[in-house]
Order: structure tokens, then C-alpha cells, then sequence
């Protein structure tokens, strides 16, 4: 059953099936306490069983998420992992055992996800550290065994450290190999619609150039043949002249057609980069059908919305992305983007909205973003277009 979860839910259900199990012995030891006494549940009793669910709950709260491989380094994730130390603590303090030193392992599997791995190493030893008064007050340790005692169970805590660090490192590194297999698939297919413009073109070009002008010449002379001729020869050649202007119209609109499906499908290379993004729903509305004349555009806008994703899975930690990208007069390309992150009171430029909008001057196009705390993230990317009408009049010159 363990091979169909991910390494990161098992690390889960191992740390909580150790917190159920450690409360077996809690219950029992109590138990007796309670027997032996032949009285009601006492103030301490209550507090040590309280600190016991209150470590279940945070450790519960704190691994909800790590299956996505997104880390935990919001101020209440950081204030329930000091909750988490101090509950274990408790238990250890209130039992008068060495249960918090265990309790310490378990949270020992969420540290490596809230902290880097340098002060995560120092709580480890800190926390253990803490438990040694219990030891040597309540238990038949002398001072040094006490703490050799807590380092002891320090070091089966950095045993459980390294390999949960081991575990998101590798998730790290799953979430950055997918995200660059995505982009190597939307940038194929870009360069493949890309190829096919440029093929396109070409044979556009040489069709207007080398058997457009041969026809028009052909024409002309027909047509000065058709005055000097006479009788059935001029018959014949009035109907090569009728069959040459036909043909040079049937290359006109062929080479039209070229030119008017030599366009890049914006919507097949977009499509790549919002699939299989873990912990973000991303609902994608293109406008049908939405071509790009220019390859450098469409490159642009491939890029923006790989950063527009990026930054919602990293920086606003949204649940959902709305990408919507459409045709607006007076032709331009624009993106319409918002997340349900939590947004912000200011924008902060840093290298990826700074790299965003260096890409769309280049092209003639803006950034516009918006940003609230608790509303998310709005932008709007555009990127100037050919219009419809001039696009047809640089076919009627084509002709």
C-alpha cells in the first residue's frame, strides 16, 4: 500500500502514527496515577493531555502541505512549530519522562520544510538539550547522563532531520525537472510553429517573386502578341492570355492562403505550461483562434506566462490562477492574469517581473500589476499587434 504515496505523505503518516502510539503509554501511565490517587483528573493531568493534542494538532496543521513540495515559511507556521516545542516540552516536564524527547523527533520531520537546514540543526539540538532538567530531576540520571541522555535522542532527531531534508530536496528537484519538461515542451512547440511560419513563408515569398513575375511577363507578352496577330492565331493566343491571367490570380490567392495560416497558434504553446502543476489549479481561457504574426511575440508571451505561474506556486502561494488571453483592438495580444494568493500592500519588483517587463518593452508592449493584501495578484501583459484592416492591406500589396 506504502507505493502508491509519496514519499512526503508516508513521512506524514509515520510522524502521526508515532504520536498515536506515544499516547498509549501516556494514557496507561496516567491511568494508574489516577488509580492510586483514587481521585478526579488534577490541574497537571489536564495540562499534560492538552499539551499531548495540542502537539497532535500542530504537527497535523504544519504537514498538511507537503506533498505539493511547498515549504511552510508563513509567521503562523513558524509560531505553530514553536507551539509544537513547547507541547512536547510540556509532555516531558508534566509526565516527568523522557515522552517530549520523542515528540521532539517527530517534529524533527517537519523542521527541514520551515527552516534552512543551518537553524534547523540548532532547534534540533536546543529542543533536546531542553529535556534534560527532566532527566536529571524526576529520573535516576546524574548531570551527565542527563545530557548525555537528551544528545542521545538529539542524535535519532538528526537522523529523522536529514532524511526529511532528503525528501524535500527531492521534491525540490521533481517540481524543478517538471517545470523545465514543461517548458522544454511549450518552447518545441513553439519553435515548431515557428518552422512552419518561416517554411511558409519562404514558399509564399519565392511563389510571389519567381512564378508571380514570370506569369505577369508572360501575360504582357501575350497581350502584345493578341495586337499583333491576326485571324485564328489571334483567337489562340487571346486564350493564352485568359488561361495566364487566370493562373497568376490562382498564384496570388495561393500565396494569400500562405501567408494568412502563417500565423504561430499561441494556444498550442501556452497549453503546455499550465498542465500538472502541483498545488495550483490553473484555468486557461484563449481566445479561439488566437494567432501571432511575429515569432519574438509569441516568445514573449510564452515567457510571461511561465513567470506569471512561477510566481504564483513561490512568491502569492495561491490555491487557483485564472490566465485569460485574448485579441483586443486595436489588435494587440494581451494577458489577463489573477491568483487567490495573498497578495500584498506594495509591489516589489524583483527579477522576474523586472525580466517580464524589459521583454515586453522590447517588443512595444507593457506590465500593468495590481496587488492588495488578502485580494492577490492582478496583471495585465500586452503586446502590440498587426490590426485586422492593416493586416489586409499588406495582402492587397502582397498581390
Amino acid at each position: 500500500m506504502l507505493g502508491y504515496l509519496s514519499q512526503t505523505r508516508v513521512l506524514r503518516l509515520a510522524g502521526l502514527f508515532t504520536w498515536v502510539m506515544l499516547g498509549l503509554p501516556l494514557v496507561y501511565s496516567q491511568y494508574e496515577a489516577l488509580v492510586r490517587r483514587g481521585g478526579g483528573m488534577d490541574l497537571p493531568t489536564a495540562l499534560l493531555f492538552v499539551a499531548y493534542f495540542a502537539f497532535g494538532g500542530g504537527y497535523l496543521w504544519l504537514t498538511r502541505g507537503l506533498r505539493d513540495g511547498g515549504g511552510h515559511s508563513a509567521w503562523y507556521d513558524r509560531a505553530i512549530l514553536v507551539l509544537l516545542t513547547i507541547s512536547a516540552l510540556a509532555v516531558s516536564f508534566l509526565s516527568g519522562s523522557g515522552l517530549g524527547s520523542i515528540l521532539m523527533m517527530v517534529a524533527a520531520g517537519v523542521i527541514p520544510w520551515m527552516l534552512p537546514a543551518r537553524f534547523g540543526v540548532i532547534w534540533l539540538l536546543v529542543s533536546q538539550l531542553a529535556v534534560a532538567p527532566v532527566y536529571y530531576l524526576f529520573l535516576p540520571f546524574s548531570l551527565f547522563e542527563a545530557v548525555m541522555q537528551s544528545l542521545l535522542y538529539g542524535g535519532f532527531s538528526m537522523f529523522i532531520f536529514v532524511t526529511s531534508l532528503v525528501a524535500r530536496q527531492q521534491t525540490d528537484a521533481r517540481e524543478e525537472q517538471r517545470r523545465l519538461n514543461t517548458e522544454l515542451r511549450a518552447t518545441r512547440v513553439l519553435l515548431a510553429e515557428s518552422a512552419r511560419v518561416n517554411e511558409r513563408t519562404r514558399i509564399s515569398r519565392e511563389l510571389h517573386d519567381l512564378l508571380g513575375h514570370h506569369l505577369t511577363a508572360l501575360s504582357l507578352n501575350l497581350e502584345v502578341a493578341g495586337h499583333i496577330t491576326e485571324g485564328q492565331a489571334q483567337e489562340h493566343v487571346h486564350q493564352a492570355h485568359t488561361l495566364a491571367k487566370l493562373l497568376l490570380t490562382d498564384v496570388r490567392e495561393a500565396v494569400s492562403q500562405l501567408r494568412d495560416s502563417g500565423a504561430i497558434d499561441l494556444a498550442a504553446a501556452l497549453r503546455p505550461l499550465t498542465e500538472q502543476v502541483p498545488s495550483l489549479d490553473i484555468h486557461l481561457d484563449i481566445e479561439e483562434p488566437l494567432s501571432v504574426e511575429d515569432p519574438e511575440q509569441a516568445h514573449v508571451l510564452l515567457r510571461c506566462t511561465q513567470e506569471i505561474i512561477t510566481n504564483a506556486v513561490r512568491h502569492a502561494r495561491a490555491r487557483n490562477l485564472w490566465i485569460q488571453v485574448q485579441r483586443e483592438p486595436p489588435g494587440q495580444v494581451v494577458v489577463h492574469a489573477h491568483d487567490d494568493g495573498v497578495g500584498a500592500d506594495g509591489i516589489v519588483i524583483g527579477n522576474g517581473l523586472r525580466g517580464m517587463r524589459e521583454r515586453l518593452q522590447q517588443c512595444g508592449g507593457e506590465l500593468q500589476i495590481e496587488t492588495h493584501r488578502g485580494q492577490g495578484f492582478r496583471l495585465r501583459a500586452s503586446v502590440p499587434g498587426v490590426p485586422v484592416l492593416m493586416l489586409g492591406a499588406i495582402l492587397e500589396g502582397v498581390r
